[in-house]
């Protein structure tokens, strides 16, 4: 530590363990804002449909490309612990709404260095911090005053509101088809609330991925994808009509608890034995075939000799499903998964159009399609290499998201940085009724919304500062919808444009942003306590554990 407190007999004070380091006050602020303000340095190319796609190698050599904010930050391994609060913005971005996790430290990193230029101007922390959580506010109030209500039953405009999910994503290309596979899918498993609303559990949408074929290949299938095959060589490989028993106890014999033991005096013993054994084998069999099932989903094993007989009877089955899949698959088809045998009656099993088992690349899948109204979906997303087919599955899981905000609260924004800009101006204007230094943070706040249009140019490679001063000339003429067309370069009218966004994730970003920002500017000592010492030794660490009581210095 930098200073020793010694006491009056000169004796040293140390509180602190030895080895910890502390920093303080402005020095602690200006590490803190500087390791964060990296984080949104590192995604700030990403933002918006021009923006670059990142590279990411990790510690196996395990390649990910994608511009997904969310997973550049989570797939990079990050020490600094204010480098850390920002990640944790992305991710809680993304689990709350789903897509503008770029958008959100983005955000937060001009919340954080237009706050530095205050802090330099000797403005107290807790003075922006106030001004920021005002700005924050009354930011959200004029987002709900200028959101414009969605019909859910409109699919023109669904279809509008998904493409600009995707617009920004590798999938661009092909995001009308896609589009369309989000929309139904979404739709097919929405279900109504009581008071009257729309809920989706994106659990029910199956997303499997195989690479090979192309982007537009992708299909919904409107029922479940089992990445399994048919058990037995003998069975159909295709059933039409199918009655489906989904079943969560073993076709097999239980073997006994205790160790118990025959003894055979006789060789016909031994083969009553083993008749007894595929009696019961074939009595399971037999219960399932007259239930009327045609095809049976086990979630246990399924025993040799019960293949051969549910073979013989012509029975489709595929043993050892998730548990996940079973209940998806209760869901699409209408059937009770059964825990005993004994209770599966034709009330019990489910119906599908068609089951098949198909050629997927070099694996063999059950495909369960044709529900008559599925409440469980899946999407198969097919692509030119495994890299591609990732990336898609981060684009369409972010475009589920975007339709799951709509239906729930349909009401939407335009895009392109215009609700940024439009808010920003009204800020500055609002700005001059707060007291003494607070406004000079409302201010600043306004002036770090318009860092996501000022980054969406840059991106699409336009000068920035003419853009600005058009966008904010044509905003102030109350023309809100006003943004950037980075596909056109040209500042325009993003409504007309059909760029549409939910405004749950315009809410989102502004509170995930002002809140962590609040929190990293709140900080103005950092204790870091000194790392354990390992004793030299082989490497591996000895005996304990590795490395046993490291970290007591030795004096």
């Amino acid at each position: 530590m930098a200073s020793i407190q010694t006491t009056a007999g000169g004796m040293p004070v140390l509180i602190l363990k030895e080895g910890t380091k502390e920093t303080k006050g402005k020095e602690a602020q200006k590490n803190n804002i500087t390791a964060a303000k990296l984080i949104a340095e590192i995604v700030k190319t990403s933002l918006g449909p021009r923006g670059m796609d990142k590279m990411l190698v990790d510690s196996l050599g395990d390649v990910t490309i994608t511009n997904d904010g969310a997973t550049i930050l989570k797939e990079i391994d990050v020490q600094h612990p204010a480098a850390k609060m920002m990640v944790e913005v992305a991710k809680s971005v993304d689990n709350e709404v789903g897509d503008g996790t770029t958008s959100s430290v983005v955000f937060a990193g001009a919340l954080l260095e237009r706050a530095e230029e205050l802090i330099n101007k000797d403005v107290h922390p807790s003075v922006i911090v106030d001004g920021y959580n005002a700005a924050a506010d009354q930011a959200l109030k004029l987002l709900e005053k200028i959101a414009v209500k969605v019909d859910i039953a409109d699919k023109d405009m669904l279809l509008k509101i998904t493409r600009t999910s995707m617009d920004s994503k590798l999938v661009s290309d092909d995001s009308p088809v896609l589009a369309q596979i989000v929309v139904e899918a979404t739709k097919q498993v929405a279900e109504k609330t009581e008071s009257g609303g729309l809920k989706v559990d994106l659990d029910d949408i199956k997303v499997e991925k195989k690479a090979g074929g192309s982007m537009r290949d992708t299909k919904l299938i409107k029922g479940i994808v089992l990445d399994k095959e048919v058990v037995h060589a003998g069975m159909p490989k295709k059933v039409e009509n199918a009655k489906i028993a989904l079943i969560n106890s073993a076709l097999e014999i239980e073997k006994t608890e205790m160790s118990a033991e025959i003894r055979i005096s006789d060789p016909h013993q031994m083969q009553m034995f083993l008749e007894e054994e595929n009696r019961m084998l074939k009595s399971m069999v037999d219960k399932i075939k007259s239930s009327g099932a045609n095809v049976l989903l086990c979630q246990k094993g399924i025993d040799d000799i019960a293949q051969h007989y549910l073979a013989k009877a012509g029975i489709l089955a595929v043993r050892r499903v998730k548990e996940s899949d079973m209940t998806k698959m209760s869901r699409a088809t209408g059937a009770r998964i059964v825990n005993n045998l004994d209770d599966l009656t034709a009330k019990d099993l489910g119906s599908a159009n068609l089951v098949e088992e198909r050629k997927v690349e070099t694996d063999k899948w059950v495909f369960i399609e044709g529900c008559k109204n599925p409440k469980s979906v899946s999407i198969l997303i097919r692509g030119g290499s495994q890299r591609v087919v990732d990336e898609a599955d981060r684009s369409i899981h972010d475009a589920l998201m975007v339709m799951k905000d709509v239906l729930e609260h349909p009401a939407i924004v335009a895009g392109g940085g215009a609700p940024e800009a439009y808010i920003a101006n009204e800020l500055r204007q609002w700005a001059s009724s707060q007291e003494g230094r607070a406004q000079l943070a409302v201010q600043k706040f306004a002036d770090a919304l318009d860092a996501i249009p000022l980054n969406l140019a840059e991106n699409a490679g336009m000068d920035p500062i003419d853009t600005m001063t058009e966008l904010r000339a044509s905003q102030s003429k109350g023309a809100k919808w006003t943004g950037i067309d980075c596909r056109n370069t040209k500042v325009t009218d993003m409504y007309k444009q059909n760029v549409l966004e939910p405004l749950v994730i315009k809410q989102q970003i502004i509170k995930s942003a002002t809140e962590v920002v609040s929190m990293i500017l709140r900080i103005d000592d950092v204790i870091a306590s000194g790392k354990s010492k390992m004793p030299a030794g082989p490497p591996g660490g000895g005996g304990m554990g590795g490395g046993g009581m490291g970290g007591m210095d030795m004096e």
